[in-house]
């Protein structure tokens, strides 16, 4: 073989390398890297919207009766959220005679003046189940209504989330609501008519029967 043939072998054979090593590094750096698993996608957080939903429809009010609540006005629920309880209660019309109630007993600084608490406020009917004489007892025994009023309310806001179970109230009895939204009954026998109202201290859950503690 002559010295032009051995420089043309060497210079094939040199080729031959560098194309082989390039083509090892493009493998390398193309399959090798779509054959790796792809790195999964964080999932995905819970969206500010349905945060949103969520946690409104846990404050919205329930019930058929919420219906008869002034659109409204101090009455309506928008109005009843700017104001302490006995003051928001004052401005509802189905309520008049628990706020005459209260006012008798001398509790309505008290109760606007808590902070958090449930209040299960009987309608105008719930008082009108009670025979008139046994009402205008009650009322004109400042001790005996301030017992059962105080039996209506609980020292802590109750969410329809939590309004299942039993409930230690400011009479130091406790009541006890089963059901769930919207079909709830306390005692066993009152039904709530419209609950979650909220006002200013309070979350408000109107029933349709005067609940009486056991002593």
């Amino acid at each position: 073989m002559n010295v032009t043939t051995r420089r043309r072998t060497t210079v094939t054979a040199v080729l031959a390398a560098t194309a082989l090593a390039l083509g090892l590094g493009a493998c390398s750096s193309g399959s090798g890297s779509s054959s790796a698993p792809a790195a999964k996608a964080p999932a995905a957080a819970p969206t500010a919207t349905a945060t949103a939903v969520e946690a409104s429809a846990d404050e919205q009010p329930f019930g058929t009766a919420c219906a008869a609540v002034p659109m409204d006005g101090a009455g309506s629920f928008v109005g009843m959220a700017k104001d302490p309880v006995a003051t928001a209660a004052s401005n509802n019309p189905l309520l008049s005679t628990l706020v005459a109630a209260v006012k008798q007993a001398g509790l309505v600084d008290t109760l606007n003046s808590a902070q958090n608490i449930t209040v299960f406020a009987p309608t105008n009917d719930a008082f009108g189940k009670i025979p008139k004489a046994t009402l205008d007892a009650v009322l004109a025994d400042k001790e005996k209504l301030t017992k059962i009023l105080t039996y209506h309310v609980v020292p802590q806001r109750l969410a329809p989330t939590a309004l299942a179970g039993a409930h230690r109230t400011l009479e130091t009895h406790d009541l006890t609501v089963t059901g769930t939204t919207p079909d709830f009954t306390v005692n066993a026998t009152a039904k709530v008519l419209c609950g979650n109202v909220r006002t200013a201290n309070a979350t408000v859950h109107i029933v349709d029967t005067v609940l009486m503690p056991t002593s």
